[in-house]
């Protein structure tokens, strides 16, 4: 079950508009931390995922273990928060 969801974007990052599309249209909310606007978080994005890409998506579960999906990847992002 999830728990949370978190999205590391920025501004002119169009696969994070579609990974905010994909989880909208399947009813789930989240909460986007916009890198243009909070550089300061780059370093824990950076560090969740190995990647100085965008976007980053943080799946955590009721048991707190955390799956992290980098990039528009419905193979990862789909099952991840099914």
């Amino acid at each position: 079950m999830v728990k949370n969801i978190t999205i590391f974007t920025t501004n002119t990052c169009a696969y994070c508009q579609m990974v905010k599309k994909y989880l909208g249209a399947k009813g789930h909310t989240y909460e986007e931390v916009n890198l243009d606007e909070h550089p300061h978080r780059q370093a824990e994005a950076t560090r969740l995922s190995g990647a100085m890409t965008t976007p980053v998506t943080i799946v955590t579960r009721e048991d707190d273990s955390q799956e992290v999906i980098v990039g528009y990847n419905l193979a990862k992002l789909a099952p991840a928060v099914a």
